[in-house]
């Protein structure tokens, strides 16, 4: 984890809320309009009690006055009222607009990125510390000003009917200040502990999901209870450890307030006693006083939530500073008609491994159907993710077409190839969804044509509602076959110049895969396919046979 400052985190989030410059204006103008009417009422508390208490001096009548602090009271409801509805409206779309960045930012970060991370770790980024931030923008950060300047217009209300009083009210914010500070100290690694505690928890949960039939096989239901059990009782317990910082942070920041509130109206019991202050101005005095209450607390929530917020930033932060799949800028599309494919002095290591290919040249003619066979970890699949560009060779060049595939940009090499893979990922949606799912807008006709040349439209039609059935997470509703052939459909109807199939026959038995393979022979007519295989039954249907050791 890289360490930031609050102000680059902040910094580097807020950069989203530029597109709201305009409405984020609009709600300081409300909320300082506001605080301009909270300063009214205490004054008039004061010209209503002098009314009452030397009614010959009175100026204005009492239910004049009434009438004015209900007048008051509606217009500041009325704005509060118009802030507030502007408020949510913009932090609904400030979480929307986020999350949505963050989102394509998730789609452009190299397979290796996501290899490292739980998949509930990445959710939770997206979903909860985005909430998170634009709670806190829409919420505590906007309250700031307003609230700063009610304090300061207080304190000079203050400071004009009573230097001395007012100088005292002062007297006690640097005590608020450093309490503030003390508490929001222990508050900060907090709130990382507590949001990376919280995606932990999350990310259990998501992973037993995707693995309940393993569960029940294994009848682990218990473990996996006990698991998810003592995830949450680490997030409960720095959950309780941040509750006691809550706790404690309130309080006594009232409690400072409020001893300044006592003391205050001590000194003018003194005073009037004394005859230095009459009891109007005493009224106006503690009114303002009180008023003041309301901007410290408000600025001391605004320093906590900051450093509460810090954890979601910095994770936010973080991911955003993740290095993507490298940018296509100046890239030329690649045309992969007559698709050859060249590994020349091609190396290649995961991060912390071992050499998986070394030195690697290989050459594939356009139209040639081609096994590449090899014990476990000799880099059949790995030599799949270079062609692709999943990631990028250390050493050496990749060709398609005579086209070195770094100079290409990455999208037209990926539309260039079509991967059928061992394991198919399919989405829960219908069956003509699924199929078009790497040709949007593809036709009913088109979609229908690629089933048949896969062999899938027999099956399908069965289903119950033909090609709109559902088919569940993962096509769990089909069976493997039946999941594979449209795995199969889905990369036909791309019509790519290149086919893989990548181990996408293992789960047939020999007879099986070669009624497979024939089957859809047809269909795989022109293009140069890749059979990644370790089945000795799936070599005598290629061309040639290359061996990785």
């Amino acid at each position: 984890m890289t360490k930031y400052t609050a102000v680059t985190q902040f910094r580097t989030v807020l950069a989203y809320l530029t597109p709201h410059r305009d409405r984020l204006i609009l709600i300081l103008a409300l909320l300082l309009c506001v605080s301009a009417a909270s300063i009214v009422p205490p004054m008039l508390a004061g010209v209503f009690t002098r009314g009452l208490l030397q009614p010959e001096e009175a100026a204005v009548g009492p239910w004049a006055i009434v009438g004015l602090w209900l007048l008051v009271a509606a217009v500041k409801a009325g704005l509060s009222a118009a802030s507030s509805y502007i408020i949510g409206q913009t932090g609904m779309e400030l979480t929307h607009e986020l999350r949505q960045r963050l989102y394509e930012h998730m789609q452009v970060l190299p397979l290796s990125y996501h290899h490292s991370q739980r998949r509930g770790d990445v959710l939770t980024i997206l979903y909860a510390d985005t909430s998170r931030i634009s709670h806190f923008v829409t919420g505590s950060g906007l309250q700031a000003l307003p609230a700063l300047v009610t304090l300061l217009a207080a304190m000079g209300m203050m400071l004009w009917l009573n230097p001395l009083l007012g100088g005292i009210a002062m007297l006690f914010l640097p005590g608020y200040m450093l309490a503030m500070k003390i508490l929001g100290r222990r508050m900060r690694p907090l709130s990382r502990r507590l949001v990376d505690a919280d995606s932990a928890s999350y990310s259990v949960m998501e992973e037993n999901l995707g693995m309940l039939p393993a569960i029940k096989a294994f009848t682990r239901e218990p473990l996996e209870n006990r698991r998810f059990g003592e995830s949450l009782q680490h997030l409960l317990a720095v959950s309780r450890e941040r509750l006691w910082i809550d706790s404690l942070y309130g309080p006594t920041m009232n409690l400072i307030g409020s001893a300044g509130l006592v003391g205050a109206l001590a000194l003018g019991y003194q005073q009037i006693q004394a005859g230095q202050l009459e009891a109007p101005e005493l009224v106006s005095l503690m009114f303002y006083a009180m008023l003041m209450m309301g901007p410290l607390q408000s600025l001391a929530n605004l320093y906590g939530q900051l450093q509460a917020t810090r954890g979601a930033a910095e994770r936010i932060v973080d991911f955003l500073n993740e290095q993507r799949e490298p940018e296509d800028t100046g890239a030329t599309n690649l045309q992969a008609t007559g698709a050859s494919i060249d590994f020349c002095e091609v190396s290649f290591a995961y991060p912390g491994s071992s050499q998986v290919l070394e030195a690697l040249n290989l050459h594939v003619d356009a139209g040639e159907t081609v096994a590449i066979t090899g014990p476990n970890g000799a880099g059949k699949s790995t030599l799949v993710h270079l062609l692709m560009r999943f990631a990028d060779p250390d050493a050496g060049v990749i060709r398609i077409g005579g086209v070195d595939t770094r100079e290409a940009t990455i999208k037209s090499v990926r539309n260039a190839i079509g991967l059928v893979a061992q394991r198919e990922l399919l989405i829960n949606g219908p069956v003509r969804e699924n199929i078009a799912y790497g040709k949007p807008g593809a036709c009913n006709a088109e979609i229908e044509a690629a089933a048949i040349s896969a062999r899938a439209d027999d099956f399908i039609r069965a289903l119950p509602d033909g090609y709109d059935t559902v088919i569940g997470d993962q096509g769990v509703r089909l069976s493997g076959g039946q999941r594979q052939r449209l795995a199969l459909a889905r990369t036909l109807l791309k019509n790519p110049a290149i086919l893989i199939l990548d181990e996408a026959t293992s789960m047939y038995d020999e007879e099986g895969e070669t009624a497979f393979i024939h089957e859809c022979g047809q269909s795989l007519t022109g293009k140069t396919v890749l059979l990644i295989t370790h089945r000795e039954s799936t070599l005598a249907l290629a061309d040639r046979v290359i061996r990785l050791k």
